[in-house]
């Protein structure tokens, strides 16, 4: 008996702008990241006027592979490796757990690291 195909009711489309939301409250929740700075000045000057721009987050979707570079500002102490490694975990995890495709590369760029206060 031949199998019955269900008619398709359209599809779903997942703006760049939702994934790096996405990622950025990932990237906020990772210990030893303090701060998400823009990507260069023109990104920053954006962020300010733009309320949907997501600063140090940029994603990319070519060919149906989702690229996310997240840019950071880690912990001083913290073993940097460890924090960015986390960072591409935790961002991977989330986002494919939210839209259901996988990611196929998360960048961390370490633009800096900031001692805290002793406070």
């Amino acid at each position: 008996m031949p199998k019955e195909e269900k008619p398709s009711l359209g599809r779903i489309e997942v703006s760049p702008t939702a994934i790096a939301s996405i990622a950025q409250r990932a990237v906020s929740n990772c210990y030893g990241v303090v701060g998400i700075p823009a990507k260069d000045l023109t990104t920053g000057i954006i962020n300010i006027i733009s309320r949907e721009s997501k600063r140090g987050i940029v994603v990319t979707i070519e060919n149906g592979q989702i690229t996310i570079d997240v840019y950071v500002v880690i912990e001083y102490g913290t073993r940097i490796a460890a924090v960015a490694r986390s960072v591409m975990n935790v961002v991977k995890f989330s986002v494919e757990r939210a839209i259901g495709m996988p990611v196929a590369e998360v960048n961390v760029h370490v633009e800096g690291l900031r001692v805290s206060d002793a406070d």
